[in-house]
């Protein structure tokens, strides 16, 4: 019986393990800085690294939720748009400014063929930063205009606090 070569196989003269194993690999052992950890400076480069990271993610969240309220003023302002228009489809004109949106959902004094109510709930909406919607007929851009002042609730403003129309 012949016997082949095994490389895997210990000879008996072998001292190291890679003398015995040439495929192994040699053992790690980590020198004793390595072994101490961290120290307290690079503990504190890392935790202002995660600072400055979450810090920018973090403000593009927050710009980016005010311009969903903004998006969402603008839509809701769409919808009160179409009511208004199925409105005077029925009534043959709008609300006045007198009237309001408060004409949607209850039928002003007056006014022949309302059919309403023309908006879905009992209550009219209000912006998405809690306050009324503003209504003028006729508008200063069209039959009529829907106003939001935004975060700040009066009128003007920049940034956040900017005035949104349904003419925009």
């Amino acid at each position: 019986m012949t016997v082949g070569f095994n490389p895997l196989l210990r000879p008996p003269q072998a001292r190291c393990h890679t003398e015995r194993n040439p495929m192994a690999r040699p053992h790690f052992r980590p020198s004793r800085a390595a072994a101490r950890g961290m120290t307290l400076i690079e503990i504190l480069v890392v935790l202002v690294l995660i600072g400055v990271v979450l810090g920018i993610v973090g403000g593009n969240f927050i710009g980016r939720g005010e311009k969903a309220k903004a998006d969402a003023a603008k839509i809701e302002m769409g919808q009160i748009g179409q009511a208004l228009d199925l409105y005077k489809l029925e009534t043959g004109r709008y609300p006045t400014t007198q009237e309001g949106l408060q004409a949607l959902v209850g039928a002003p004094t007056g006014v022949t063929n309302w059919n309403g109510p023309y908006w879905k709930k009992s209550t009219l909406p209000r912006d998405p930063w809690g306050n009324e919607y503003r209504y003028a007929s006729p508008g200063q851009s069209g039959a009529f205009d829907i106003l939001s002042y935004g975060a700040d609730g009066r009128e003007g403003g920049e940034g956040t606090n900017k005035d949104i129309s349904s003419a925009q």
